[in-house]
């Protein structure tokens, strides 16, 4: 048996998007992340399918595929280097550039397309490091590339 290829959570980046005056879009990582989650759900639709021989048999439950989402959610320390950026985002009434990506040995995962930053969140004890939580939901198609 062979033994699974496996990451370590630094290489799973969320990457927010700068669009500049002119030329391409730049992507850079808020600094502060210490974890951080990236979810695809696929809604569905269900229709009960009757049996047509014998249609007092119970019905099994059909389901066809509706739409896709992506969402992110991350928590870290509140870092004076990304705080501008996060607030930026989730002030703008638009959808901002965001680019995901999964860092394996042989291949890296990327999904690119906007996102709305939902909610951006500060929070502090006493005498403790401030903290920040983060969550994005996709805005349109996320394009999958692997290199």
């Amino acid at each position: 048996m062979a033994q699974a290829t496996t990451i370590r959570g630094g290489k799973i980046r969320v990457l927010i998007g700068v669009k500049p005056a002119s030329g391409p879009i730049v992507y850079a990582a808020p600094c502060g992340f210490t974890q951080r989650s990236v979810s695809i759900d696929k809604s569905l639709e269900e229709q009960a399918i009757p049996d047509c021989l014998d249609p007092d048999k119970v019905d099994w439950i059909g389901r066809d595929a509706s739409s896709l989402s992506m969402s992110v959610t991350g928590e870290g320390v509140l870092a004076a280097e990304s705080v501008d950026t996060w607030l930026e985002a989730v002030e703008n009434v638009n959808s901002v550039p965001v680019k995901i990506e999964w860092e394996f040995p042989a291949k890296t995962i990327t999904w690119t397309g906007n996102m709305h930053v939902e909610k951006f969140e500060g929070a502090g004890d006493n005498g403790k490091r401030a903290t920040a939580s983060v969550s994005l939901q996709s805005d349109g198609p996320m394009v999958r590339t692997s290199a």
